[in-house]
C-alpha cells in the first residue's frame, strides 16, 4: 500500500511539474529580470523533479522543457532560433542536399532536447553523491571543501553581475568595489552555508549543489553544443568574427550561467527543504521498490539456508 501511495504521489508531482514547466515556458514567469539580465528559471522545476522523482522522471521533465523550447523557437523565431528548432534551422540556414537537411535537424534537436534531459539526471546523482560524502567519517572536510567551491561561485557571480552593471553605466562605483563586494558575499555565503551544514540541516549542501549543477549543465551543454554545431551562423547573428565566439560564449557562461546557477541554488534549497519534510529527496518509488525486492529476496534465501 505504501508503495502504491508513493507511486501515486510521484505521478501527481510529475504532472504538477509538467504543468509548471509549460506555464513558465509560455509566460514571462520563466524569467527573473535582474537589471542587466533576465535569468531563466525554467530549469528549476526539472532540477527539483530530479531530486524527488529520480533521474528517469527528471529526464522526462527535462525533455518536456526541451520540447517547449523547440516549440517556442519554431512558432516565434528569433535570429538564433535555428539552434533550438529544426524548423527554424531548415528555414534560416542553407542546405543543398538531403544529408545537410538531416544534419540540421539532428543538431537543432540535440541542442534543444539532450542538454535539457540531462538537467533532470545530473542533479540527482550530484545530490546523492554529496549526501554520501557528508555521511562519511570525513563529513566536515568534504562539506567544507564543497562549501568553499559553492561560495566561490556565488561570490564570482555577484562580482560578474556588478561588473556588468559598471560596464553599462548603471552604477557609479569601480571594478575594485565590485571585487570587494564579491569577496564579502562569498565569505558571507560560506559562513551561512557552513552554519546550516554544521548546525541545522546537512542536506542544505546537497540542495544548493544540485541547483548549481543543474543550471550549469544547461548552460555548459547548450552553449558548448552551439559552438560545436553552429559556430559560424551563431557568430554571424552576434555580428562577430567566428574566431571570437569562444570568448563570447565564455563570457555568457561566466555571467549568465553563474547568475542562473545562484538563482537555481537558492530556489532549489528553499523548495527542497519544504518538500523533503513530505518525502525525502534522493529516494523514489522505483528505487524503493527495488530495494524492498532485494531485501525480501535476501531474507528468503537466508530462511531457506
Amino acid at each position: 500500500m505504501q508503495s502504491n501511495n508513493s507511486k501515486t504521489y510521484e505521478l501527481v508531482l510529475t504532472a504538477l511539474f509538467v504543468a509548471i514547466i509549460v506555464v513558465m515556458a509560455s509566460t514571462p514567469l520563466g524569467y527573473i529580470p535582474l537589471v542587466v539580465i533576465n535569468a531563466t528559471t525554467l530549469h528549476i522545476p526539472v532540477i527539483i523533479g530530479s531530486l524527488f522523482l529520480g533521474p528517469k522522471k527528471g529526464g522526462f521533465l527535462g525533455g518536456v522543457f526541451g520540447i517547449t523550447s523547440f516549440i517556442k523557437s519554431s512558432l516565434t523565431p528569433t535570429p538564433s532560433a535555428f539552434a533550438f528548432s529544426p524548423v527554424a534551422a531548415l528555414t534560416m540556414l542553407p542546405h543543398d542536399t538531403v544529408g545537410e537537411a538531416i544534419a540540421l535537424v539532428f543538431k537543432s534537436t540535440f541542442i534543444a532536447i539532450v542538454p535539457r534531459i540531462l538537467i533532470g539526471v545530473v542533479p540527482y546523482f550530484v545530490y546523492v553523491g554529496i549526501k554520501k560524502a557528508i555521511s562519511s567519517e570525513k563529513k566536515f572536510v568534504y562539506g567544507s571543501i564543497i562549501n568553499a567551491v559553492i561560495s566561490f561561485i556565488m561570490g564570482f557571480g555577484v562580482f560578474a553581475f556588478f561588473n556588468k552593471m559598471i560596464s553599462e553605466g548603471k552604477v557609479g562605483f569601480s571594478v575594485t568595489v565590485a571585487q570587494i563586494i564579491g569577496v564579502v558575499v562569498g565569505i558571507a555565503a560560506f559562513t551561512a552555508i557552513e552554519y546550516l551544514f554544521m548546525n541545522k540541516d546537512a542536506k542544505a549542501l546537497g540542495f544548493i549543489t544540485a541547483g548549481i549543477s543543474g543550471a550549469m549543465t544547461n548552460t555548459l551543454l547548450v552553449m558548448g553544443s552551439i559552438y560545436i554545431f553552429y559556430k559560424d551562423p551563431y557568430a554571424e547573428v552576434l555580428q562577430i568574427d567566428p574566431s571570437a565566439l569562444m570568448a563570447v560564449i565564455g563570457g555568457i557562461i561566466s555571467f549568465n550561467g553563474v547568475i542562473e546557477a545562484i538563482v537555481g541554488a537558492v530556489i532549489v534549497y528553499l523548495v527542497g527543504i519544504v518538500l523533503d519534510k513530505i518525502k525525502p529527496a534522493g529516494v523514489y518509488a522505483g528505487k524503493s521498490a527495488k530495494i524492498k525486492a532485494v531485501e525480501v529476496e535476501t531474507s528468503t534465501q537466508k530462511m531457506a539456508n
